[in-house]
């Protein structure tokens, strides 16, 4: 074939090429896009390389808003719980976009996004883990015109820094009737507890599940690991496997995988996930504590978008529709494992997630008086309650927030030793 031949050929190739790629219907940017290796946004806008980091841009005309995770927003946990809370802010608020950067580390990593972030125009930046409250205070000063939420911690400046949290102490209380249950069905008082980090918060959780585990097992005794992340799954695997292999029949975790079913599963004992309502699909996964972020966040952005919201100290309880347990929500099932547990134990549970949802009880209903440590003493007096610095700080608590109780202190059947302040 002469080279004159080809080249016509080819000519035409690249002509009809064109043409059709010209008869293509533009494809809608997708509202979700799937994970990149350091970071990833809500849409496929352009992005600025920053550091490890992607940062996208914002969307002129719009109210901007972005959302910082500590995983993968598919982790099957605490980042997939934001994740679905932010898309539901997506597709319910008018005139919002939405963008999310993942795997941000704790420290000068977050305070770096968060000021990337902040220089890119965003009007609104949610911070997702306990870590990143003092990157987010130090970046809210040099920026007062934008507000920052910090999902867990205590701390507010009170004009365009605050912080949101829910009452996972209710669902963790209510977990632990379930499991207690479960440990004296099969004639094994004893549970497991994987915990993260040894902060106020993952004390006051895993007081709330041991409260709840000695109101069906009054001779249960819960055994604690601290892995030290929020997301590890090899850690948190082993973790659990630790817990099953020192004798407990139940584990649940603080963390953000489904480690504790999936090892239960192996082991033929019994688990407990948490953060994802998806998360509960192993066969032996007897229940989860999940959120519901989707409403709390739309209603937080639509606040600050007409101005009605106070930025300060924002903690919600379970008559919210925040919070769920698996298995005991309306229109759900309850597992296998759930479902063989005694009458009395099932009604106890329904009973008080019933007096959660409709507000006749909350948080500092689960850490009223009379309660001892896991040392014989008295925390807290009958007919006293806890208030919310007590809930959320070790003792004396912070500047102003001075707390009275604090949270530093193993409920009875803990048989773990106190972490160091």
């Amino acid at each position: 074939m002469s080279s004159k031949r080809l080249w016509l050929i080819v000519s035409l190739f690249v002509v009809f090429a064109m043409a059709l790629s010209a008869c293509q219907t533009a494809t809608p940017t997708p509202t979700v896009a799937p994970a990149a290796t350091e970071a990833s946004q809500a849409t496929e806008a352009p992005t600025t390389q920053e550091g490890t980091y992607q940062i996208p841009d914002i969307e002129q005309g719009k109210f901007n808003v972005a959302f910082v995770l500590i995983g993968p927003h598919d982790d099957g946990g605490w980042s997939q719980a934001h994740f679905d809370g932010l898309t539901y802010v997506q597709d319910n608020v008018p005139g919002v976009h939405t963008a999310y950067i993942e795997n941000v580390a704790e420290g000068t990593d977050a305070e770096q996004v968060f000021r990337s972030l902040s220089r890119k125009g965003f009007n609104m930046i949610f911070g997702t883990s306990f870590g990143y409250m003092d990157a987010m205070e130090t970046v809210a000063a040099e920026y007062p015109d934008i507000t920052y939420i910090h999902v867990s911690g205590y701390k507010s400046n009170g004009t365009n820094f605050g912080n949101v949290m829910g009452a996972m102490e209710d669902m963790k209380y209510l977990a632990g009737m379930v499991a207690g249950s479960r440990a004296k069905l099969d004639g094994n008082p004893k549970l497991g507890y994987i915990a993260t980090f040894p902060i106020p918060e993952e004390l006051r959780l895993g007081n709330a599940f041991a409260l709840g585990m000695r109101k069906t097992c009054p001779d249960c005794t819960l055994d604690v690991r601290w892995i030290n992340t929020w997301h590890d799954p090899v850690v948190e695997k082993q973790a659990a496997a630790s817990l099953f292999d020192a004798g407990a029949d139940v584990v649940f975790t603080g963390a953000d995988t489904p480690a504790p079913a999936d090892v239960a599963t192996e082991k033929g004992k019994w688990g407990i996930t948490y953060d994802w309502s998806g998360s509960c699909k192993a066969e032996r996964c007897l229940t989860t504590i999940y959120w519901n972020w989707g409403k709390v966040y739309a209603g937080i952005v639509k606040g600050v978008m007409d101005k009605t919201y106070k930025v300060g100290w924002d903690y919600f309880d379970a008559d919210s529709g925040g919070l769920g347990l698996y298995g005991f929500m309306d229109g759900e099932t309850m597992t296998k494992g759930a479902s063989e547990l005694p009458a009395e134990d099932i009604k106890l549970v329904k009973d008080t997630l019933a007096k959660f949802l409709s507000g006749e009880m909350n948080r500092f209903d689960v850490f009223s008086g009379p309660i001892y440590d896991n040392q014989g003493n008295l925390v807290i007096a009958e007919g006293q309650k806890f208030e919310q610095s007590d809930l959320d700080q070790f003792p004396p608590g912070a500047e102003g927030l001075a707390c009275k109780y604090c949270m530093h202190w193993w409920a009875a059947g803990v048989t773990a030793e106190l972490p160091a302040q």
